[in-house]
């Protein structure tokens, strides 16, 4: 028999990483809320007739955005045969609010008690026999980092699933509570009685999902019971119920743990946030933080390790991989074409896109220490500040962070957002980040075109644009399409911790996969296209500037004529950069070919592609930069907008806003840039 198991917990609690310790699966492990959005499915590696199910973090069953309704669906609906739920052991009076709402489902539990290592570090001890005993389940004490006590969990999960043991009923509410519940369980048309008590508790807190699907006379007759358990609890039956579980709550966490620190006790963490958290040092150490980082990543040696990478990589390639390639194919007896096809359109496109893949990889390494140690909880925090100024959730920039990572996974995290005008406001501008497909694009004009000057910081200042212009959009959708309250932003700053490196790598090596991904199919595919559409017409084999693709560019050309770049060539990029922004390298490797000292110019760290320095001027080019930067996302990124918005029209009048952004902004640096410069 297959047997399912659901992982629930609090936001940060340390699902994700139990979830890649027992199944070998490699999600996206982040110290801040939000990283789990959708629930993820593996099979755990000791026994595959069991299935675990990794759910997004929620505070409670009392669900506000869309991430905590998919967590509550599944364990309510779907009823898997146990729920792991997840307690930080650092801080339980806030994660057992949800322990006693899972309760109360009567689904088969177990309580991982996470973080130990952490409380004993802080020399305190938790109970877990007593604590075991006074929920009535199990509760196992586990480190999931290290991988302390999964073994024991697991066991003891699979044997409550197998035996379908149920929790007990625990003594919370008092009287007039638990009379109502009563009450409203007789009522109800369930015939599942255990699903009655939870429909009944969750009915006296004013749930809407739970109300909304009750008949006209069931609701009439619950809402009589409703407004008399009111009377007995202070005219507020949720606000009592949610005390009562608090005292309970407390009252179970002094019998069980026993603290070294009675009092308030300053940790590491807390002197950090004084730093760090400044509401005057905040912002110039995020910006320091982050110009450090893209100068490790794209800066002149020493400290430039990305860029001294991609010199090794465009050197081989370019050189050596190349000429024997090429020699094979001549030496083979092989056609002109032939040759070409291969040397100038597959190994060029992509060679284009692959010499950049050691700086994509150290960027993501670099994100990865900062997003799992906890900092850019921070961040977020931080710039709510500034957010709510401009009409603007804080919440909304977890999903721009996202978004310099890939724009997919961060339209997706929008879900976390509990209000629809600000889930739609933030979709429309989080593509505007820089996602590790657009970096490639900047790498390139800034090895080209700024090869004496400061690459780390055109490089920089491009992704402060797209932060720049995500904010300004924001305060002009909020004050126009998108008139109304903020939401409130309330955010857990996690502990700050010190990355393992097994999350490190495994964040960075999905985000380089996806690239090396796209790099091998949609990629190769486009490169083996371009090149046919620019080395042919309706004749036959040709010049490019008779091509099908010179063609087609001349056609568009004069879009971009206000901008700076109104070559053909550089209309077909920005065309084949729909499909996957990096198509844009591929595309100009092919249609402006490579340099014949590909070796002297990697060490030199300027361009292997010296016809676009023929096309492009430093100011057009960083039109051009900017313009791919805010301009329609990929079709993939498109895709994900549909689903999230759920309606075509939005979609359209987001990629219809993108757009016209994109346009302006690069009409604005191409001609103010010309009267500077």
């Amino acid at each position: 028999m297959n047997y399912s198991i659901a992982l629930a917990g609090n936001p940060n609690c340390g699902k994700t990483t139990l979830f890649n310790e027992l199944t070998g699966s490699k999600q996206h492990v982040g110290n801040w809320p939000g990283v789990t959005v959708d629930k993820k499915e593996g099979i755990y590696k000791r026994d595959k007739e069991v299935t675990i199910l990794d759910l997004p973090g929620t505070y409670s069953l009392s669900p506000y955005s869309a991430e905590e309704i998919v967590a509550r669906d599944y364990i309510v609906k779907e009823k898997p045969n146990a729920v792991i739920n997840i307690v930080d052991g650092t801080s339980m009076e806030r994660n057992l609010y949800l322990t006693l709402q899972i309760l109360e489902t009567q689904i088969p539990v177990v309580i991982a008690l996470n973080m130990m290592d952490e409380v004993e570090a802080r020399g305190d001890v938790i109970n877990c026999d007593k604590l075991s005993k006074v929920l009535g389940v199990k509760v196992i004490p586990i480190a999931a980092r290290t991988g302390k006590g999964l073994k024991e969990l697991m066991d003891a999960a699979i044997d409550t699933a197998k035996k379908g043991t149920k929790p007990g009923k625990l003594n919370i509410f008092d009287s007039n509570i638990d009379s109502a519940v009563l009450r409203i369980e007789e009522i109800l048309e369930d015939k599942d009685s255990e699903e009655r008590q939870w429909k009944a508790i969750k009915i006296l807190e004013g749930d809407e999902i739970v109300t909304n699907n009750l008949s006209d006379s069931v609701r009439l007759q619950v809402e009589d019971v409703v407004k008399e358990a009111e009377k007995h609890a202070d005219g507020d039956a949720e606000a009592k119920i949610a005390d009562l579980r608090y005292q309970f709550i407390a009252k179970t966490v002094k019998e069980s743990v026993k603290k070294k620190h009675t009092g308030h006790v300053e940790t590491t963490s807390d002197k950090l946030d004084k730093i760090l958290t400044n509401r005057f040092l905040a912002i110039p150490l995020f910006a320091v933080i982050m110009y450090v980082m893209f100068a490790i990543t794209f800066g002149d040696s020493p400290i430039g390790v990305g860029a001294w990478l991609q010199g090794l990589v465009t050197e081989f390639w370019d050189g050596p991989l190349t000429t024997t390639i090429e020699d094979f194919i001549v030496n083979a007896g092989g056609a002109d074409w032939a040759v070409s096809l291969v040397v100038d359109g597959i190994l060029a496109g992509l060679g284009g896109v692959i010499s950049f893949l050691p700086q994509i990889l150290v960027l993501f390494l670099l994100m990865s220490f900062m997003e799992d140690s906890g900092y850019m909880a921070r961040v977020a925090f931080v710039m709510d500040r500034i957010f709510r100024r401009f009409g603007l959730s804080g919440k909304s920039f977890i999903p721009l962070l996202m978004g310099f990572g890939c724009s997919v996974p961060a339209l997706m995290a929008s879900r976390t957002l509990e209000n629809e005008k600000d889930r739609r406001l933030t979709m429309m501008i989080t593509p505007f980040m820089s996602c590790g497909a657009k970096l490639p694009i900047y790498l390139m004009f800034a090895a080209t075109l700024f090869p004496n000057d400061n690459q780390t910081i055109v490089v920089y200042s491009i992704y402060f644009l797209g932060l720049a212009v995500a904010i300004l959009s924001g305060i002009i959708l909020s004050r126009t399409m998108f008139k109304g309250d903020i939401s409130n932003f309330i955010m857990e700053l996690p502990q700050y911790r010190i990355p393992t490196l097994r999350s490190i790598l495994i964040h960075a090596w999905d985000k380089v996969k996806g690239f090396a991904i796209k790099a091998g199919t949609i990629i190769f595919t486009s490169t083996v296209l371009i090149w046919l559409l620019s080395n042919f017409n309706f004749s036959g084999m040709c010049d490019m500037e008779d091509s099908f693709l010179a063609y087609i560019g001349n056609a568009f050309k004069f879009l971009f004529i206000p901008l700076g770049f109104g070559n053909w060539r550089a209309a077909v990029g920005t065309f084949t950069g729909f499909i996957a922004k990096e198509n844009i390298v591929s595309t100009f490797g092919i249609l402006f070919g490579a340099s014949d000292d590909v070796a002297a110019a990697a060490a030199e760290g300027s361009a292997a592609l010296p016809g676009v320095s023929e096309v492009f001027t430093k100011v057009s080019a960083y039109s051009y930069m900017a313009f791919n930067l805010l301009c329609m996302p990929c079709f993939a990124a498109v895709g994900a907008i549909r689903r999230e918005m759920g309606s075509l029209k939005w979609t359209l009048k987001t990629v219809g806003f993108q757009m016209l952004t994109a346009w302006i902004v690069a009409f604005l640096i191409y001609n103010i840039g010309n009267i500077i410069f």
